[in-house]
């Protein structure tokens, strides 16, 4: 076991998940959750927050600003007090109320925009914040997970060389698509490799991230409410997109056999078994990327009240998935959700 001093020194890398038991299609899933942030974007934020340092750009007395719908303020959060920083995350009321605990808890401080911008989401409103903080005070350092290049150079450095030494043979990626950091890196990298790589980008119905009209979207991760600055389209061979009652299915699914995922996760792996259903066969070796696990998940898809309030009572195929005994004792178990303050 490693000895370490600082919490993103540790990132297990290769553990997969064999999924043809729970979807029926042969599918591999290279499991991100497990490092003390708990999902994929620890690996952008060490890069970025590195870079900024070896670019003199973090001073001591900089405050990290980043706009991020969860994951990535937690990996932030967690870098900027291992090293000194303080950070502010600006998100929305899409995030998860324990991944905001979670960065309160680590030391920083959230502010929660309400506005939604004129696609319909929250993201424009969240980057004029921070934009008009950075201009109120050079003290802040905004990191831009969207424009920043060491976004998708973490994962053509790690993620795909990682998947390429377990899968010397492989024929199909499944990336999900938010800043489209992990697609990119991993798509440069199988670009250049020994064999052709089918690379699919899996996306959330509602989002504009390949075009499209834009849509109500619940479920914080993936998706964007505009076109993500780090997107070539030319590394990607075809797009899935996934609706959101399909995501919590397969969220649903996955957890019956033991296996607690995040609502990335569960987009992911429904849009890989849609394509798997259409395009696979029997000797295919595809691989799908799990950004994140399900413990902050527990009181979104993982709760019966908030699922029947958003979507109704049969999105769970009336009991297919959560059986009516079950579905009562959660009905009658579960607290009512906690209001999330807001920091001004």
């Amino acid at each position: 076991m490693p000895v370490i001093s600082a919490p993103h020194d540790f990132n297990e890398g290769h553990l997969f998940v064999d999924l043809k038991p729970v979807v029926d299609h042969p599918l591999y899933l290279k499991c991100e959750g497990f490092n003390f942030a708990g999902s994929i974007k620890l690996k952008a934020a060490n890069e970025m927050v590195e870079s900024a340092e070896r670019d003199g750009i973090l001073k001591p007395d900089s405050v990290i600003v980043e706009s991020s719908s969860g994951n990535l303020g937690v990996a932030l959060s967690m870098i900027a007090a291992s090293k000194g920083y303080r950070f502010l995350c600006v998100t929305d009321s899409r995030c998860n109320l324990s991944t905001r605990l979670l960065m309160e808890a680590l030391g920083s401080r959230v502010h929660i925009v309400a506005d939604l911008d004129e696609n319909g989401g929250f993201l424009g409103t969240r980057l004029e914040y921070v934009r008009s903080l950075c201009a109120s005070d050079d003290r802040y350092v905004w990191l831009s997970q969207y424009t920043n290049p060491g976004n998708w150079q973490a994962h053509y450095r790690t993620t795909a060389p990682q998947i390429a030494r377990h899968f010397p043979r492989l024929d199909v990626l499944f990336v999900g698509t938010g800043t489209a950091g992990t697609l990119m890196g991993c798509a440069r990298y199988f670009r250049q490799w020994h064999r052709p790589v089918r690379i699919v980008a899996v996306d959330s119905v509602g989002s504009v991230a390949f075009g499209g009209e834009p849509g109500r979207r619940m479920i914080p991760g993936l998706g964007m409410s505009m076109r993500p600055p780090l997107l070539d389209e030319s590394y990607v061979n075809e797009v899935v997109r996934v609706e959101e009652a399909d995501t919590i299915r397969a969220c649903h699914r996955m957890a019956r056999r033991g296996f607690l995922f995040g609502g990335s996760t569960g987009t992911v792996v429904s849009g890989a078994t849609e394509w798997l259903s259409r395009h696979g066969t029997p000797d295919i070796t595809a691989v799908a990327i799990a950004p994140d696990l399900g413990e902050r998940y527990l009181d979104t898809i993982y709760q019966t009240n908030w699922l029947q309030d958003l979507y109704g009572d049969q999105i769970l195929d009336g009991g297919q998935i959560l059986d009516g005994e079950l579905a009562a004792t959660l009905e009658s178990d579960d607290p009512a959700p906690r209001e999330p303050d807001r920091w001004p």
